[in-house]
């Protein structure tokens, strides 16, 4: 009896030894399994090919400086947190918040604090226009990469800088979405500019100075993308527009003036004068814009500072609508 009852407990220990190795081996396979894709997922990179050259980068990357604002507005939109941007100088209204001390500043957009980047040691920076012949130099801190907007293809690369930002922050979907809701307002002002005759001319206006700008130039969206007609096909294209006089103006005479007024957002060593007390003379009076209301102010924030984003494009279409 005594021989059967030993025989019964060994069995029950055996049968309870061998359930607990078969959960320590299952808790043991779920852990190996939640690790290794983590870990797959933390080491994941990609290639970002730009106007530069080629880069490296982390997806998911936890410390970001940006040095374009178009690219902060897009990841502000897409719920993307940044570590740094350039403070010192005119921050656009529409990223206000990133000028709590809650981000670190690094410089102005024209000089970058090398010093204050390094301490920050980010895993991604992000340049554009203003930056880019000190591209080494920022590499030389952490992988970067080149996001400006080039006007003679302003949409094909603001699309194509949002899908890489889609792919590096793994918000690729939400991308696809946004960019969908601007190439469907888009085709509405198309259409609604093409069946106009009005003629525009796109100024910026800075310290009493006039320039123009036409297709495929910094504001040419307006006349590529948009289909608004212009008053002038033969302006010259480049960064700092056609310098023109009031007389330019009133020769040209355009239904529609539209003008970005740089010294509303930009502090200089010298007392800018609004755009509306430059054109405040008898010569604007004169031409059709001004008699019809159609001197049409941009706001700066979205034209000057920032662009390229998606915010900014979409506030710019929304502009031009409003206008026609």
């Amino acid at each position: 009896m005594k021989q059967k009852l030993m025989v019964f407990v060994l069995a029950i220990f055996v049968l309870l030894l061998a359930a607990c190795s078969s959960e320590s081996s299952t808790e043991e396979s779920k852990n190996t399994d939640s690790t290794e894709p983590k870990e797959t997922a933390e080491a994941k990179e990609i290639t970002v090919k730009h106007l530069l050259g080629e880069t490296s980068v982390k997806v998911n990357p936890q410390k970001v400086v940006v040095f374009d604002f178009g690219v902060l507005e897009t990841l502000d939109k897409l719920g993307v947190e940044v570590a740094a941007l350039p403070k010192e100088g005119t921050v656009p209204t529409q990223l206000e918040k990133y000028t709590s001390d809650e981000y670190a500043s690094v410089g102005s957009l024209k000089e970058p604090d090398f010093e204050k980047i390094n301490e920050l040691q980010p895993d991604l920076i992000i340049i554009s226009g203003r930056q880019q012949d000190l591209y080494e130099d920022f590499q030389e801190i952490a992988p970067t990469i080149y996001l400006g907007v080039d006007t003679t293809k302003y949409m094909e690369s603001f699309k194509e800088n949002t899908e890489i930002l889609g792919q590096i922050f793994d918000k690729e979907a939400e991308v696809k979405e946004e960019l969908a809701k601007i190439d469907e307002s888009i085709h509405a002002l198309k259409e609604k500019a093409s069946g106009l005759e009005e003629k525009a001319l796109v100024t910026l206006i800075d310290e009493g100075n006039i320039s123009a700008y036409g297709p495929e130039s910094r504001f040419g969206i307006i006349h590529d993308v948009f289909g608004v007609k212009p008053v002038d096909e033969n302006i010259e294209v480049s960064t700092h527009g056609q310098s023109v006089s009031f007389e330019y103006l009133v020769e040209k005479d355009p239904d529609i003036l539209y003008v970005v007024d740089r010294g509303a957002v930009v502090t200089t060593g010298q007392a800018a004068s609004p755009a509306k007390e430059v054109l405040n003379n008898d010569l604007v009076k004169g031409t059709k814009a001004f008699k019809e209301g159609r001197i049409v102010y941009l706001d700066p924030n979205y034209w000057y500072l920032s662009g390229g984003g998606l915010v900014s494009v979409a506030e710019m279409v929304k502009a031009i609508d409003e206008s026609l």
